[in-house]
């Protein structure tokens, strides 16, 4: 039912319990998903969450999911199944008019697939039939070159490792992935200043620190398992400063699920209800310049720290000397006293931790962003230091382990040298295309095949409307998918859907039950093996599907794939070989919690040009000339509670107070009123950039605490927005977050 109401309790609690239950039963997955959710994130053959990328707890707990990994978990568990007569039943053409949570609530996929175009359907296809077919077409009619292989963050270690090994001996780098469009900011910004794009810090820091800085992102709704980290560093006395547009309910205050204390008294644990600060969208390079220039002015920095650690320091206070507050203000929609008090907090602080999502990475100005928060925690010593650091919360469970694999279109040289060495082919060593690269060449008739490994395509790129189009201009397109979703409706003249085992499922093979490994956001690898019997007799594994398609692209294959499939710890073994940090990766993985795969900026080993961490200047004006523009609004895209990135479980919002509906724009309540509308009525959104205008039409008003024309719609829905010139330079980061729009009545 559609609903619109405010949400009066703290995040979690009861109604969380009520929701995880919900998922369970609506999806008739009681008895299967409640006996799977007992072995998630547990060790001794347990199954990692396939969900978001948070770690587990440093100690074994009974209970250790949340609300959100109990749908994932739902979702892979569910009873309904798509078949062969579903897709007698349904054209192409029809199916393309479903909304994407119809397409998600039609369950798993059950057989391989293929496009037939006399019917516009999809018709059943043996495997090796679309092997042959798939390997037929990239050795006989399109090249390397216009060949792309996708994966999304959700792939394990092993399939996604060799996943770029056959793509890179078939002579392609074109290997774009999920997080050139959420964390490339991140990892090339963290890259350039301390020498590795990852977290600097470990679970256990955040019980040691006494600030957190928590920026751009909304730990209620993306990554739960978050907020008891938050929660347990506030009973150790620490500090939270929130810094966000929207004043998010888990952001405030936390009742644990888990916590008799707090479920009983309906008691709570306030996280930064007193410290929360409401940037303007876009507004954050501002506001982190302001902070950092009120500490230089009254703060102590470490003065030794930044002699012996750092370079760059001089001409970075010689700039921060020169910016005016006011223009910081006006960038940032924060007062001068507001971040005199942020950094006065800092300067008091012993151990900070600043940990961000995606409302920093996905801006114009994101590398910046990243280069501020570095240069902030520089100036304390706050990193390579036990209970402080750098905490990029990562979005999909192994995102993070994909690249370290070498799902990259920009493939690290020494490991190339050791594939080379260990397999016995060359591998191309020019960079391939990422996303956006992706996408641009598509719109210029360069790319013939695209294979999807995992994910959703279609829906999480940028400018949707030009890139489904884009998607049918295509020779041939191949998925790999648990699921029915809008990137298999858009599809090239031949099309083909792989159905996969899931997370949760059995992988058996020769030698038995197989397990994957997955990389945290804090570089803990750890084992995952499914127990449930697969959906159906017909999926294969990620691995398989992988092996099957390289056996019929590559005849002469220098990989040993059939010794791969019989075992994946051969896989594991040459990991180990070619990939930095693996060194006896059999064993260690197989102890109860994994193992830490390590940082060297934590140990303050800075793998840099200058063999220092490095200061970094902000590139991009504070306010871009786009956003200059009259009657502009900043528009950020924001996922809901019912949905992990492209996957949409439910149409609810709860902590938000939206049940029922989507197409919904946010908008503070007294800018609704100085605009002469009322809640609830229908706008239309228009972007504009150069000649092409975007629009997203019939948007329900919907009063939230926000900044002044500042607006937030839902993604993947308002994607269409934004275009492939509006992106982070270099990063290549589509900017989701921060979209110049102009608003008015619907007719």
């Amino acid at each position: 039912m559609k609903k619109i109401e405010v949400y009066p309790a703290p995040a979690g609690g009861w109604a969380s319990l009520r929701g995880t239950a919900s998922t369970l039963f609506g999806k008739d997955t009681l008895l299967k998903g409640g006996s799977t959710m007992r072995r998630v994130n547990q060790p001794h053959g347990g199954i990692k969450c396939p969900s978001c990328a948070w770690p587990d707890a440093s100690h074994a707990k009974p209970i250790d999911f949340c609300e959100s990994g109990a749908k994932a978990v739902a979702f892979e568990s569910t009873a309904n199944r798509i078949t062969p007569e579903f897709f007698a039943q349904h054209t192409v053409s029809e199916l393309k008019n479903w909304s994407d949570y119809e397409l998600d609530q039609l369950g798993r996929l059950t057989q391989p697939l293929k496009y037939d175009a006399a019917t516009d359907k999809y018709i059943p296809v043996e495997w090796q039939q679309a092997f042959d077919e798939i390997g037929s077409f990239l050795r006989q009619q399109t090249t390397p070159e216009r060949a792309v292989f996708y994966t999304s963050g959700k792939v394990g270690n092993e399939p996604a490792f060799c996943y770029q090994l056959m793509v890179r001996e078939y002579g392609s780098n074109n290997l774009p992935d999920c997080s050139n469009m959420c964390h490339e900011p991140t990892s090339v910004a963290l890259a350039e200043q301390i020498g590795i794009g990852k977290a600097t810090v470990i679970r256990s820091d955040f019980s040691k620190c006494d600030l957190i800085l928590s920026m751009g992102h909304n730990p209620g709704t993306n990554h739960p398992r978050s907020l008891i980290a938050l929660r347990e560093a506030r009973k150790q006395g620490a500090t939270i400063v929130a810094v966000n547009p929207m004043r998010e309910k888990s952001l405030m205050h936390y009742r644990h699920p888990q916590s008799p204390v707090e479920m009983l008294t309906g008691t709570s644990t306030e996280l930064a209800s007193d410290h929360y600060v409401q940037v303007k969208v876009g507004g954050d390079s501002a506001f982190l310049t302001g902070v950092i220039k009120a500490f230089l002015e009254n703060g102590t920095p470490d003065y030794a720290f930044i002699e012996e650690h750092t370079s760059g320091f001089d001409e970075f206070k010689d700039f921060i000397a020169q910016q005016d507050w006011s223009l910081l203000e006006e960038a940032s929609g924060v007062t001068q006293q507001q971040m005199q008090e942020v950094a006065r907090l800092y300067d008091q602080s012993k151990n900070t931790i600043c940990m961000w999502g995606m409302g920093i990475t996905q801006h114009e100005t994101s590398l910046d962003n990243v280069h501020l928060i570095v240069n902030l925690l520089l100036l304390k010593g706050n990193i390579g230091r036990e209970g402080s650091g750098l905490c990029p919360v990562r979005g999909h469970s192994n995102v993070q382990g994909n690249r370290t694999v070498g799902i990259h279109e920009k493939p690290d040289q020494a490991m190339l040298d050791r594939i080379e060495k260990y397999f016995g082919f060359t591998p191309p060593r020019d960079d391939g295309l990422d996303v956006l690269a992706t996408l641009q060449a598509m719109q210029e008739a360069k790319v013939d095949f695209f294979m999807g490994l995992a994910g959703n395509f279609a829906k999480a790129t940028p400018d949707t409307t030009t890139t489904l189009r884009n998607l049918e201009n295509l020779k041939m397109s191949v998925m790999v998918s648990i699921s029915l979703n809008r990137s298999h409706l858009h599809h090239g003249q031949q099309a083909y859907i792989l159905p996969a085992l899931a997370r949760t499922e059995g992988d058996h093979q020769d030698s038995g039950f197989q397990g994957i490994t997955i990389e945290d956001s804090m570089c803990n690898i750890t084992l995952s093996t499914g127990k449930n019997p697969p959906a159906s007799k017909q999926l294969r594994s990620e691995t398989a599907i992988i092996a099957g398609i390289a056996q019929a692209a590559i005849p002469n294959s220098r990989i040993p794939w059939h010794k791969f499939l019989s075992n994946y710890d051969y896989i594991r073994d040459a990991i180990a070989e070619t990939v930095e940090g693996f060194t006896d990766f059999n064993r260690r993985v197989r102890e109860p919690r994994g193992f830490y795969l390590g940082n060297s900026a934590r140990e303050r080993n800075w793998k840099t040009k200058t063999q220092k961490a490095q200061f970094m200047l902000p590139q991009l004006p504070f306010i871009p000339e786009v956003l200059q523009q009259p009657d502009i609004f900043r528009l950020t895209t924001v996922r809901a509670h019912g949905q992990f990135n492209t996957t949409i479980y439910d149409l609810n919002d709860r902590y938000r107070g939206v049940y029922g509906e989507r197409d919904v724009l946010f908008m503070h309540p007294d800018q609704i009123s100085a605009k002469g509308w009322q809640v609830g009525q229908r706008v239309d959104v228009t972007a504009t950039y150069g000649s092409q205008t975007r629009c997203l039409n019939n948007l329900k008003l919907m009063p939230f605490d926000l900044p002044m024309d500042c607006v937030a719609a839902y993604y993947p829905e308002a994607n269409d927005l934004v275009p492939l010139e509006h992106h982070a330079p270099r990063a290549n980061t589509p900017a989701y977050k921060s979209i110049p729009v102009r608003i008015q009545a619907s007719l």
